[in-house]
């Protein structure tokens, strides 16, 4: 397996190169979609007398490449309002509460600690203690924390939150996990559209369709029926397959997004505020609270500093888990920050043994 890149630059390339294979992986998987219809459009129709319709121009794979680049185009555009309006979030331009005004001012610093010009704030209204960003890139990038989180959190804590999402607006994550969320929701609403289309099709088969599937062993339809052959029915099961699988697919690109970066962003915490320890407070008292998740769901779920869906793969450590699971194990990571406290402690002359 590939090591990350540590430095800030080469983060920052390595995740402009994950959002292009990406865009790219979405737009062959479109192709297929698109292609793989056009050829078996091909080989049912060859076969039919001169007059009939045989398909020869790949008019689905033109369909589906113009609808993945617009997706693309789209979700670049609006993804970040997209995944900000499926959360209920809600934005604060003149804090009122002594949460939001405590929320605007840490943002404040900790734009400036980060050298990145100030996100967007908003608040979702939910119990459940979370914060996520999201935007094209810093000049355009929002933070989001929900109620919960404004209810148990300390100011060193909300300041050691708001770093960690810093962290991922200065590193372009939010780039790659928007365009993620934008994907994942997309061809989700796609594939249940075709699951209905496919089951209407098989519904209207069973009641009058009959007659037409069993006279293609006479006549042309004899031909048409040998030349298909085993191969067409193999791409038509993956294809079918294909459509029906599309909502997996596009989450295992959500959760395949290494989970290096929520390591990367709790160290830029600490950096920013000098303070590990709050975040790994902060993160304890997340990890403690057991209120449901009631707005942020799977689609937008690892944007978020803890996964909101509660998963036990995110708790495991390996190969499977690297591969499935968006966030690291919660003890790790807090372990890791009260290392990174103690070793500041200790080279500042402050650190004590507890009897």
């Amino acid at each position: 397996m590939t090591a990350e890149p540590q430095d800030l630059f080469s983060q920052q390339e390595a995740n402009r190169g994950r959002s292009r294979l990406l865009v790219v992986t979405f737009v062959v998987f479109f192709l297929w979609l698109g292609l793989g219809g056009d050829w078996l459009a091909y080989m049912y129709t060859r076969g039919l007398p001169p007059g009939a319709y045989h398909h020869s121009f790949p008019v689905l794979g033109a369909l589906m490449a113009v609808i993945a680049a617009g997706l693309v185009a789209y979700i670049r555009k609006t993804g970040a309002s997209k995944v900000l309006w499926s959360t209920g979030a809600v934005e604060v331009t003149d804090p009122q509460t002594p949460g939001e005004k405590m929320l605007a001012n840490v943002v404040d610093e900790m734009s400036i600690a980060a050298g990145v010009p100030r996100p967007r704030l908003w608040v979702v209204n939910d119990p459940d203690p979370n914060a996520f960003a999201t935007g094209t890139d810093p000049l355009h990038s929002h933070i989001a924390v929900t109620t919960g989180l404004l209810n148990i959190v300390t100011r060193d804590e909300l300041q050691a939150v708001v770093g960690h999402e810093m962290g991922h607006v200065k590193n372009l994550d939010t780039q790659m996990m928007t365009m993620v969320a934008g994907l994942v929701g997309a061809v989700a609403l796609m594939s249940d559209g075709v699951g209905r289309i496919l089951r209407f099709q098989m519904l209207g088969g069973q009641s009058g369709g009959g007659g037409r599937v069993s006279g293609g062993s006479s006549g042309s339809g004899r031909g048409r029926s040998n030349n298909l052959g085993p191969l067409v029915a193999v791409v038509l099961v993956l294809w079918i397959v294909s459509w029906i699988m599309a909502p997996i697919v596009t989450r295992l690109m959500a959760v395949g997004i290494s989970r290096n970066r929520e390591y990367l962003a709790d160290a830029m915490s600490a950096q920013f505020t000098r303070n590990p320890l709050a975040l790994a407070s902060a993160l304890e008292k997340i990890e403690d609270q057991s209120a449901p998740t009631t707005t942020i769901k799977g689609g937008a779920a690892h944007l978020c500093i803890a996964d909101p869906l509660g998963r036990a793969v995110n708790l495991k450590e390996g190969f499977v888990a690297n591969l499935l699971a968006t966030h690291p194990p919660m003890p790790l990571r807090i372990a890791r920050l009260k290392a990174m406290g103690y070793q500041q402690q200790k080279a500042a002359g402050t650190f004590h043994v507890q009897d």
